[in-house]
């Protein structure tokens, strides 16, 4: 059956510097494209056959998909980007370094609106926000194309990707808040034709 391989993009410039990053169109660093291009290495020897890229309309994840590709020897391979797939919006914490907004509002604040389901930082959104606005996109272009006996490939971000696994390993939302997504580590779920995860490996 297809597969489909989640890539968080590699580090940002608001990553390094600790930053809350959202929607704002931030880079990725010298460090972030080496992760990329270790992560497309690692899924070269994988003997994946892509035909379907997807990525979010966000610049760090679209410059870690260039990279992949690059070393997958696939810089052509369709794609699609759109803004269902963007990072979670963090509001009115968009720029705000995390070790000083905990100094701010206090470290338990700051975990609960990091880390809870439901609960949205101010002006922002939740996990539970990010997944209604990720998981139709996900349901309605990517996973039919892995049921469809293709591999596809999503670069994409922490919390939108969180969403996606939520919804592929069937986690509560008590189980997906103890799960991070880590930079440019490969994540390959075999799918049944029912969309159904046979087995996942990460790199």
């Amino acid at each position: 059956m297809g597969k489909i391989v989640l890539v968080r993009h590699g580090q940002s410039q608001w990553n390094l510097e600790n930053r809350f990053t959202g929607w704002v169109d931030v880079p990725i660093t010298e460090l972030g494209a080496q992760e990329a291009e270790r992560a497309g290495k690692a899924l070269k020897t994988q003997g994946l056959k892509f035909t379907q890229a997807f990525t979010s309309d966000l610049q760090r994840a679209q410059q870690t998909l260039k990279i992949l590709l690059e070393q997958l020897a696939l810089p052509d391979l369709p794609t699609q980007k759109d803004k269902a797939l963007n990072e979670r919006h963090y509001g009115d914490l968009q720029g705000l370094n995390k070790a000083e907004t905990a100094k701010k509002f206090g470290d338990e604040q700051v975990h609960i609106w990091r880390r809870s389901y439901d609960v949205k930082p101010p002006n922002g959104e939740s996990l539970k926000d990010t997944a209604e606005r990720t998981l139709p996109y996900f349901t309605g272009k990517i996973l039919p194309e892995a049921v469809a006996c293709r591999d596809v490939l999503v670069a994409a971000h922490g919390n939108s990707l969180r969403a996606i696994v939520m919804n592929l390993e069937r986690m509560t939302p008590e189980q997906i808040m103890a799960v991070n997504i880590d930079t440019c580590r490969p994540i390959i779920y075999d799918l049944d034709p029912k969309g159904m995860v046979k087995s996942k490996v990460v790199l």
